[in-house]
């Protein structure tokens, strides 16, 4: 009888802690909405910290300064598909940013090259 009362007594309480969990963090999301530290929060994700440089860039895809885009895209898609396989988010993305980079400088000089 008594197992009875104190299982029920557990059940209850925990059943009162997750509602209470629940509206504090409603709560908080609402004062950090007011307080704009949401808003900070998104900015510093999408100014995502450290940018890499293009020599970093270069080295982690193998290639050098007279590369060409082909060939920076060869690379990538070499890289990127071994890590696939053996399961290296981490690098995985690092070559991702590695391209990312390498693009910003390549495609405006295939832009000014087709105008010509």
């Amino acid at each position: 009888m008594a197992a009875k009362i104190l299982a029920n007594l557990i059940i209850m309480g925990s059943g009162i802690m997750v509602r209470a969990l629940a509206q504090a963090y409603r709560q908080a999301l609402a004062n950090a909405s007011k307080n704009g530290v949401a808003q900070e929060a998104v900015q510093n994700i999408k100014r995502g910290g450290k940018v890499m440089s293009e020599s970093e860039a270069r080295q982690i895809l193998g290639v050098t300064d007279n590369s060409t885009w082909d060939e920076i895209l060869q690379r990538y898609d070499n890289l990127f598909e071994r890590n696939a396989k053996s399961g290296s988010f981490y690098l995985q993305s690092k070559v991702h940013r590695a391209k990312e980079c390498l693009e910003t400088i390549h495609q405006p000089k295939e832009k000014e090259q087709s105008a010509d």
